[in-house]
C-alpha cells in the first residue's frame, strides 16, 4: 500500500539522517555504536538495540576471561604483588592475548572513534581509543625490541571497564524511536468503497479523490473527506486534542485516523496518502526530531576536553624530555604513561552508573527516561507547557453536580430517571451520567417510546412519567425559566431534566481537573518555572481551568501545528521549554520542545516522540522529575570531579614534574590510584538511591 510504503521509506531515510544528526548521544546509547544502528521497519530498531546490548555483554565477558592471564603474567603486576611466574615466551603470550582483547573488545570504541572524528566531535570514544591504541602499540613495540615496559594489563582492564560501563548504560536506556511507525499504524489498511449498490473492500492506496466510502460504527476513518450521508459522533481527541467527541453530519469534514462512534457514515474522499492531515503531523514530527538539540551529554563533553589535554601534555612531555637531553626511549615511555593514565577508568563508569541507577529509580517512581540528554537538561526548565485534556484534567466527562428544583424529586431520583434515557447513547454527556448512576449501584429503569428532540435532547416514558433530558436552548424555546444557580463554572456543561412537562432538576458535567494538578503547580512556582496551558477547547473552558489552577497563562482553541509554533515562540524568547501531552496532536510539539514529556494515559505516538514518559499521568511526577533531574546531575558532576581529579594529580607526576626530587609516578602506582578513584565513583553513584528515597 502506497502511503504506508511512503511513510516507511521516509522513516528509514529519517532514521539514517537522524543517526548522524544524533551522534551526541541524544538517545542515550547513540554515542556507543550508533554507526551500525541501521533501523529498518517495524521493531527492528528496538531489536537492534537489544542485539547491541548482547554484543557488548559478550565482548565484555570474553575480554574479562582473557584479562585474567594477562594480569597474572604481567611483569609489572608480578613485581607489584611480589611473585615471579614468568613462562617461556612470556611477552609473546601477553602480546597474543592482548591483541585479541584490543581488536575484539576494543572494536566498538575504535569504530566510535572513526564516527566521532568524521563528525568533528571527539568524545568518549576518542579518549578511550586513544588510550588503548597508545597502550597497545607501545607495548607491542617493547615485545619486539623497543626498550621499556609493556602496558598490556592496563590496556585489558581499561577495555573491560569501558565495555561494562557502556553495557550498563545501554541496558538502562529505552529502545529507539518508533513514533513514525505508530503514526502510520493509526490508519486502517483497507476501506469499504461504495460502487452503486454494492460495497467493495479496497486497499488504502487504491482510494481515489472523490471516491465514496462507507465507515461503519466503531471503525477508524481511512481518509480525510466530507460526509455525504449519515451522522455520528467522531472521536478526534487523539488527532486534535478536543476532549469531547464531535458531532458530524452532512457536509462536515472527517479526518483520517479519527474513530467513528455509533452512526454509519458515507464519506466522499478529499485527501489520501501524502496530503492527509495525519501525514502532515508525521512530517512535523520528523522535522522537529531532526532539529532537536545536538548537545553532547556530559561524559562526552568531559571526554572531549580530557582528549585535548592528554594529547597536549603527552606531546609536551615527549618534547620536554627530549629537549632536556634524555634518550628518546625514556621520553617516549613518559609520554605513553601520561596518555594511558589520562583516560580514567572512573570516567567510563562515573556517568553510566549514575544513569543506570537514576533510570532504574525513576522507573520505580513512574518515570521512563528515553532520552538521557533531555533528562540531564530537565534541571534547566524555565517554562512548562501543558496540554489540558488528559494531563491537567482527567480527559473524561464526569458529573460534578446534580440539583433538584422540584421538592417531590430528590437529586438521586432526577439522576436515575435521566439515566434511563441516556443508557444507549454514545454522547459523552450521556456516558458521564450513566457512569455516575452505576457508581451508586442504582438499577437503571427501561424507557418506552424513546424519541430524539432534534438538536435539543431526548424524551421517553419511564415508569409511567414523561421524562425529557434537554439543553438550555430547549428551556428557552419553551419559555421555562433557567434556575439562577444552574451555572457555577464556565467549564461545566449543564443538562436539564423535565418530568411531566415541569422542570425537576439539572445535571452539571465537566472534564474534571486532576486533584494532583494544583499541588504540582505549587512546586513549579517554588522552582521559578512558568506554567502555561495549550488546549483545543474554547476560550471560556480554558480560562476557567487556568483561573482555577492559577496558571501563568493559557492558549485556547489551539490547532496541533500551532502547538509547535507556541513552543518555538517560547524558545525564541530564550525559555527552556518542557512540553507535556498525550495525543497525536501533541507529538510534533513534544519533539520540538527542549524536553518532551508524554503522559502514560495517552497515545503510543506521543510516548514515542517524547524524551520522558510519565507512567501514571500525574502532573506531580513532573515536579519529581525536575527535582530528581537536579539531584542526578549533581551526582554526575561530583563523579566527574572524582574521576578527573585523580588525573589532575597523576598526569603531571607521570610526566615527571618531580623528577628532580627523585619521584616519577610509575605505571603501577598510577594503577592503584586509578582503582581507588573507580571505587569512590561507584560508591558515590549508589548514594543517588538515597536521594529519591528521602523525597
Amino acid at each position: 500500500m502506497e502511503n504506508h510504503k511512503e511513510h516507511n521509506h521516509k522513516h528509514h531515510k529519517h532514521e539514517e539522517s537522524k543517526k548522524h544528526e544524533n551522534h551526541s548521544g541524544h538517545e542515550g546509547h547513540d554515542h556507543v555504536g550508533h554507526s551500525d544502528h541501521n533501523p529498518g521497519h517495524g521493531d527492528m530498531g528496538h531489536d537492534h538495540h537489544k542485539m547491541m546490548i548482547e554484543d557488548f555483554k559478550k565482548r565484555f565477558w570474553i575480554s574479562l576471561v582473557l584479562t585474567i592471564p594477562i594480569l597474572t603474567f604481567s611483569p609489572m603486576i608480578q613485581r607489584f604483588l611480589g611473585y615471579d611466574w614468568l613462562l617461556p615466551g612470556n611477552s609473546y603470550i601477553l602480546f597474543g592475548l592482548s591483541t585479541i582483547v584490543y581488536f575484539y573488545g576494543g572494536w566498538p570504541f575504535l569504530k566510535g572513534l572513526k564516527d566521532e572524528l568524521k563528525e568533528g566531535a571527539p568524545g568518549m570514544m576518542t579518549l578511550i581509543s586513544m588510550a588503548i591504541s597508545v597502550a597497545y602499540f607501545y607495548s607491542s613495540a617493547t615485545v619486539f625490541g623497543l626498550e621499556g615496559e609493556d602496558f598490556f594489563w592496563e590496556l585489558a582492564t581499561l577495555i573491560d571497564i569501558m565495555l561494562v560501563g557502556h553495557w550498563l548504560e545501554m541496558k538502562s536506556v529505552l529502545g529507539a524511536s518508533k513514533a513514525l511507525q505508530l503514526l502510520v499504524s493509526m490508519m486502517p489498511s483497507e476501506a469499504h468503497r461504495v460502487k452503486g449498490d454494492s460495497i467493495e473492500e479496497v486497499k488504502l492506496e487504491d482510494l481515489q479523490k472523490d471516491d465514496i466510502i462507507l465507515i461503519k460504527p466503531g471503525e477508524k476513518v481511512p481518509a480525510d473527506g466530507i460526509i455525504v450521508e449519515g451522522e455520528s459522533y467522531l472521536n478526534e481527541s487523539m488527532l486534535t486534542g478536543e476532549s469531547k467527541p464531535v458531532k458530524k453530519g452532512l457536509e462536515n469534514k472527517v479526518i483520517g485516523g479519527s474513530l467513528n462512534g455509533n452512526g454509519s457514515l458515507k464519506v466522499k474522499v478529499e485527501h489520501t496518502g501524502k496530503d492527509s492531515y495525519l501525514n502532515k503531523v508525521i512530517t512535523l514530527v520528523q522535522e522537529a526530531q531532526k532539529s532537536k538539540s545536538k548537545m553532547q551529554n556530559l561524559s562526552d563533553r568531559a571526554a572531549k576536553w580530557l582528549t585535548y589535554i592528554a594529547l597536549a601534555i603527552g606531546f609536551g612531555t615527549l618534547a620536554t624530555w627530549l629537549f632536556l637531553g634524555f634518550p628518546f626511549v625514556y621520553a617516549l615511555e613518559r609520554m605513553v604513561t601520561v596518555m594511558v593514565i589520562a583516560c580514567p577508568h572512573a570516567l567510563g563508569l562515573a556517568i553510566p552508573l549514575v544513569v543506570a541507577i537514576s533510570t532504574a529509580v525513576s522507573a520505580q517512581n513512574g518515570l521512563l527516561i528515553r532520552n538521557r540528554t533531555a533528562f540531564e537538561e530537565s534541571r534547566k526548565i524555565s517554562t512548562l507547557l501543558f496540554d489540558k485534556t488528559g494531563t491537567l484534567t482527567k480527559g473524561d466527562f464526569g458529573v460534578t453536580r446534580v440539583e433538584s428544583v422540584d421538592k417531590q424529586y430528590s437529586s438521586d431520583e432526577v439522576l436515575r430517571l435521566a439515566s434511563a434515557l441516556e443508557q444507549s447513547s454514545e454522547h459523552p454527556i450521556a456516558v458521564g451520567i450513566v457512569k455516575k448512576v452505576k457508581e451508586g449501584k442504582t438499577a437503571i429503569p427501561q424507557p418506552e417510546n424513546f424519541n430524539a428532540i432534534t438538536g435539543k435532547g431526548v424524551e421517553a416514558k419511564v415508569e409511567g412519567k414523561n421524562i425529557k433530558v434537554v439543553s438550555p436552548g430547549y428551556l428557552r424555546d419553551e419559555k421555562i425559566t433557567i434556575p439562577e444557580d444552574a451555572y457555577s463554572d464556565a467549564a461545566e456543561t449543564v443538562v436539564f431534566v423535565l418530568i411531566d412537562g415541569s422542570l425537576a432538576g439539572y445535571i452539571a458535567l465537566a472534564d474534571e481537573i486532576r486533584a494532583e494538578s494544583a499541588e504540582a503547580i505549587e512546586v513549579f512556582k517554588k522552582n521559578n518555572i512558568k506554567v502555561l496551558m495549550a488546549t483545543g477547547d474554547n476560550e471560556k473552558t480554558a480560562k476557567a481551568v487556568s483561573d482555577k489552577l492559577g496558571l501563568d497563562g493559557y492558549y485556547s482553541e489551539v490547532l496541533p501545528h500551532q502547538k509547535v509554533e507556541i513552543v518555538k515562540e517560547l524558545q525564541g524568547k530564550g525559555e527552556f521549554v518542557a512540553m507535556t501531552g498525550d495525543g497525536v496532536n501533541d507529538a510534533p510539539a513534544l519533539a520540538q520542545a527542549n524536553v518532551g514529556i508524554a503522559v502514560g494515559s495517552g497515545t503510543d505516538v506521543a510516548a514515542e516522540t517524547a524524551d520522558i514518559i510519565l507512567v501514571n499521568s500525574n502532573p506531580q511526577d513532573i515536579a519529581n522529575l525536575i527535582l530528581f533531574g537536579k539531584a542526578t546531575y549533581s551526582k554526575m558532576i561530583q563523579n566527574l570531579i572524582w574521576a578527573t581529579g585523580y588525573n589532575v594529580i597523576a598526569i603531571p607526576l607521570a610526566a615527571g614534574v618531580l623528577y628532580s626530587s627523585g619521584f616519577v609516578l610509575g605505571p603501577a602506582v598510577g594503577a592503584v590510584f586509578m582503582s581507588l578513584s573507580t571505587i569512590i565513583v561507584a560508591i558515590n553513584a549508589q548514594l543517588l538511591k538515597k536521594k529519591i528515597g528521602n523525597r
